[in-house]
């Protein structure tokens, strides 16, 4: 499963957020965002592998998630997919398990399973009955190492990636429209490179390339195992020793990635397409991620939460319901990456409105954020928006696992994850002006240029000269 895809589902369980209207901020916040959120504990093995424990006692089941520190933009140049591919490749068999045969025993367990690839990492999940946890980490360990698919299986899951690409790139214009704008933003730099690969990139992989990839990448010191539930450190460390902690590590390879180039242009991307019926405005800006700047990474957080954070946030309230503007309206920051993070905003025009129009009345919306700044209620209300999502992704029993192992994964520490809430209210509202201003300024392009795209209907076919011209009736 490409990351995104996972994440659509981990959002809808996480990312509730309860809606305080016009409320002053509580008394006692700061001292409430000032406690952990989801009290932790951890320990690292002999072998380095980082194990962490999220208690949670309501229920005896727990999602048990393993991370690997590795994703698409590891990949050497030529054989974009593989990272992907792999983590398919993973349910296909070891020498002690039949190809599928991991998923159905967890299925036969009461319990699911699944994975997902993004740029930086690669991450497995399964939730559980903690009686069967031992189960699960048995198996688990067992294709950490010894992943092994027939000739067969790696034929017939190669056309399963590449038939996913197409339906979910090739057949569908908005998601080729973004994997290219992507590569214009990211030039000479993986994030440019689509996770799940190009097409013939993807065709031409071969086991031997992708198995000396595993065997690079796959081993206990490069992976962290994440369990949410009814569990304790205590109760866990003997399993993991016993499971995890036997298994040998590996040399690991270099990150070493390609930088980003300056851009000096501001490069303009437009889509006809047949299949488009709305008309669809995007921008995307390069943006430093949480790891490179903590600072600036939790402004920019909370500046999204203030101009997309509901139908009564800044650009909705603007554009869409005062001015009329558009349909729907987003703004939204990338910023859980190893390396550069990436804004994104994105505006269907209402009907009878042109692109140009709503371009720059969003733009306007910009010089407005910059000159006036962001008033202390929309503030408050953002933290308020934004703790409380974090408390309700706590009770979940996946939530956790999937924020925690994320943030460890991208190079964040546990106490960033615990104690984000804190770093939230620690933001004020000029740092979230002056975010605004350095990344958003449309009046000075020139130092931070960004990527426009326009997708639109498929062009009609010009009249003909000849069409126009009234022929004379024939006697």
């Amino acid at each position: 499963m490409v990351y995104k895809d996972a994440m659509k589902i981990f959002c809808h369980l996480c990312a509730v957020i309860i809606l305080l209207t016009l409320a002053p901020y509580p008394a006692g916040a700061q001292d409430r965002a000032a406690e952990k959120v989801y009290h932790a504990e951890s320990f690292t093995l002999k072998n380095g592998m980082e194990v962490v424990v999220i208690p949670n006692h309501r229920a005896p089941v727990v999602t048990h998630m393993i991370w690997y520190k590795v994703g698409a933009a590891d990949e050497p140049r030529g054989l974009s997919g593989m990272a992907h591919y792999l983590e398919h490749l993973l349910f296909k068999g070891t020498p002690t398990l039949a190809p599928g045969e991991y998923s159905k025993r967890i299925r036969a367990l009461g319990g699911n399973d699944n994975a997902f690839t993004s740029n930086d990492y690669t991450a497995f999940f399964e939730s559980i009955a903690v009686e069967h946890l031992e189960t699960v980490m048995k198996m688990q360990a067992d294709r950490m190492m010894n992943t092994n698919p027939p000739p067969a299986d790696f034929t017939s899951e190669q056309k399963v990636v590449l038939e996913e690409r197409r339906q979910r790139t090739e057949n569908d214009p908005k998601g080729f429209f973004t994997e290219q704008l992507k590569a214009l933003l990211f030039i000479n730099h993986p994030y440019g490179i689509p996770v799940i690969g190009w097409e013939h990139e993807v065709g031409a992989l071969a086991w031997p390339e992708i198995k000396s990839f595993y065997q690079q990448h796959y081993g206990p010191n490069n992976a962290i195992l994440v369990i949410s539930g009814d569990m304790t450190a205590a109760r866990l460390r003997p399993l993991a020793e016993k499971y995890y902690g036997e298994l040998t590590p590996i040399a690991l390879p270099a990150r070493n990635w390609t930088s980003v180039p300056p851009m000096i242009a501001q490069p303009q991307l437009t889509l006809h397409h047949a299949y488009i019926k709305q008309p669809l405005f995007l921008r995307i800006y390069r943006a430093p991620s949480l790891p490179q700047s903590r600072n600036e990474g939790h402004a920019l957080s909370l500046l999204t939460e203030i101009l997309n954070g509901g139908s009564a946030t800044r650009l909705y309230k603007s554009i869409v319901v005062e001015q009329k503007l558009a349909t729907s309206i987003s703004f939204d920051y990338d910023g859980l990456k190893i390396s550069d993070g990436a804004i994104w905003i994105s505006a269907s025009p209402a009907e009878n409105i042109s692109l140009d129009t709503l371009e720059k009345a969003i733009d306007n919306e910009l010089r407005k954020l910059i000159r006036e700044g962001v008033t202390e209620q929309e503030l408050a209300e953002a933290k308020i928006r934004m703790q409380d999502s974090a408390a309700f992704a706590r009770d979940s029993l996946s939530g956790p696992a999937m924020t925690v192992g994320q943030a460890l994964a991208v190079g964040l520490t546990l106490d960033d994850a615990e104690y984000w809430p804190r770093d939230i209210e620690a933001v004020t509202s000029t740092q979230v002006q002056a975010a605004a201003t350095t990344y958003l300024n449309p009046d000075q392009i020139d130092k931070r240029p960004y990527i426009s795209g326009y997708l639109m209907p498929e062009k009609k076919p010009e009249a003909s000269p000849d069409s126009t011209i009234m022929k004379p009736e024939q006697p």
